[in-house]
């Protein structure tokens, strides 16, 4: 079997081994929870959620194919998905999911560069969006705190997630260059040929960069998945049976994706968004129990959306290499 069959029958083994480990961790932090809320949802609803949660991926994998028209939006779409849910979902986090996305695109016969440059414009407009939503967030909660006095703690988390948001933003965009010249010059002196590919991935980023148009559009449908993605979290909580206002779940959620964005490394935030939803939930009049409770239910939906996603992806890539062994 050729060396590239055995890399990615290795990668094949990885992602498992991964899933497996982060399915133990959900496990820890209490399956049986996970279900109890499945069923105090109930089959119906849960499966609307599950399908309005689609519908933002839709929205995600649109975003990043008006960067280049002309691709098919299914294939980004694809590839949005699975990128979610190898963030959500593997232990390498962010990483593997950018590395996901990309195989998938390369593999729906998107060109590499038109593929790596895009990836990193479609990144960066989605933290731009993100910063946003969070600088909602944080303001909201520092407007509660200073009127309810004290709340030191809270504050200084929340502060302390948005310097990290700003951090990462502020080195993702301005590492860019630098990073792909850098990369250009050591590839030209180790791999002959892979210094051309690298500078046509700038030159490509540079061209994304040009349509100022759609790199709008990118980032405004970015801020439109955030706020979708609060937006179902006040779904889940209806089913369920809580009264909350969508001002104030948003509030919650973007303060929840600030809070894990800084703690990247840690798969699916495990823990993090736990502790997060109990701390801040309150705050915003929402009980500890339905904070857990909303938790729980984007655990479940993990479990209904990302795991058969990857589940199929992989299926896809044995298919792939019992294909050329048989060539």
């Amino acid at each position: 079997m050729s060396r590239a069959n055995w890399a990615l029958l290795a990668a094949v083994g990885v992602t498992m081994l991964g899933l497996a480990v982060t399915l133990a961790l959900i496990g820890a932090v209490g399956a049986r929870d996970v279900l109890a809320v499945l069923a105090r949802i109930g089959a119906v609803p849960f499966l609307v959620y599950a399908a309005y949660t689609l519908f933002i991926l839709s929205v995600l994998g649109l975003a990043w194919q008006v960067l280049t028209p002309g691709l098919p939006v299914a294939t980004f779409v694809w590839a949005r998905t699975l990128r979610e849910a190898a963030t959500n979902l593997l232990p390498f986090s962010q990483f593997g999911g950018i590395i996901v996305g990309l195989r998938v695109l390369v593999a729906g016969r998107v060109p590499q560069p038109v593929a790596y440059a895009s990836q990193v414009a479609d990144q960066t407009a989605e933290l731009a969006a993100q910063l946003v939503y969070t600088l909602y967030g944080v303001a909201a909660l520092l407007l509660v705190l200073n009127g309810a006095g004290g709340g030191g703690d809270v504050r200084r988390l929340a502060l302390v997630g948005l310097a990290a948001s700003v951090a990462i933003i502020l080195a993702f965009a301005f590492a860019q260059r630098p990073m792909l010249a850098l990369a250009a010059r050591i590839g030209g002196a180790m791999l002959p040929g892979s210094a051309a590919t690298l500078i046509e991935v700038r030159a490509r980023l540079d061209a994304i960069y040009a349509r100022r148009g759609r790199l709008i559009a990118c980032f405004l449908l970015h801020l439109l998945a955030w706020v979708a993605s609060g937006a179902g979290a006040a779904i889940v909580l209806d089913f369920i049976g809580i009264e909350i206002s969508l001002h104030a779940v948003i509030v919650i959620e973007s303060l929840i994706f600030t809070l894990r964005t800084a703690a990247f490394l840690i798969p699916g935030g495990v823990g993090v968004q736990e502790g997060a939803y109990v701390l801040i939930g309150p705050l915003f009049g929402l009980p500890p129990e339905a904070a857990l409770a909303l938790s729980l239910a984007k655990r479940a939906r993990d479990l209904i959306v990302d795991v058969p996603a990857l589940l199929v992806w992989q299926l896809g890539e044995l298919r792939s290499v019992a294909a050329r062994r048989e060539r």
